[in-house]
C-alpha cells in the first residue's frame, strides 16, 4: 500500500476518534484530530499526482474518508443537539446525488470531475465544521450557524452539479 493510500486510510481511523471526542465533550483535542484528518485529505491527494502514485483504491476510498469525517461530525452535533437534522441532511443528500451522478456518467463513458463551486464546498464545510467544533459547547447557536452555512454552500454547489452535468441525465 503506497503512502497517499494509508493516509486515506489513517483518516478513515481518525473518524471514531473525533466523534468519541466531540460526544465526551472535548472541542480542542476533536478539532485537532480532525484538522489533522483533514491535512491528510490534502497531503495524499498531492503525494498521489506529485509521485503518480494515483491508485483504484485511492479513488474509490479517498472520497469515502472525506465523506465519513463529514458524516461523523454532522452526527455528532444532531446527537449533541447542536444542529437539526435538516442542515446534515442537505449536506448527505447532496454527497450521494453527485457521487450517484459520477457513477451515471461513467456508466456512460463520462467522467465528472471536481467543479469550483465542488472545492469551495469542500473548504467550507472543513472549515465551518471545524469551528463548529472549537465552539460547540460554548457557543451552541454559533456552531449551528456555522452548519448552515455549510449546507448553505453544499447547496449551491449541488445546483451547480446539476446544471453543469444535466446532460448525465439525458439517455
Amino acid at each position: 500500500m503506497n503512502l497517499p493510500n494509508k493516509l486515506t486510510v489513517i483518516r478513515m481511523i481518525m473518524v471514531p476518534i473525533v466523534m468519541v471526542l466531540m460526544l465526551l465533550e472535548m472541542p480542542i483535542i476533536a478539532a485537532v484530530v480532525f484538522a489533522v484528518a483533514s491535512i491528510t485529505d490534502f497531503l495524499d491527494g498531492y503525494l498521489a499526482r506529485k509521485h503518480n502514485l494515483v491508485s483504484s483504491f485511492g479513488k474509490i476510498m479517498d472520497p469515502l474518508a472525506d465523506k465519513l469525517l463529514t458524516f461523523g461530525a454532522l452526527f455528532c452535533f444532531i446527537q449533541l443537539d447542536v444542529v437539526s437534522v435538516w442542515a446534515p441532511t442537505i449536506i448527505i443528500a447532496r454527497e450521494f446525488f453527485v457521487t450517484s451522478m459520477r457513477v451515471v456518467a461513467v456508466s456512460k463513458g463520462k467522467v465528472i470531475a471536481a467543479s469550483w463551486w465542488g472545492k469551495v464546498k469542500t473548504n467550507v464545510q472543513i472549515f465551518t465544521l471545524l469551528f463548529a467544533m472549537l465552539l460547540y459547547t460554548a457557543y451552541p447557536m454559533v456552531a449551528c450557524v456555522l452548519i448552515w452555512i455549510s449546507a448553505v454552500f453544499t447547496l449551491a454547489s449541488w445546483v451547480a452539479y446539476i446544471f453543469e452535468n444535466i446532460s448525465v441525465f439525458k439517455d
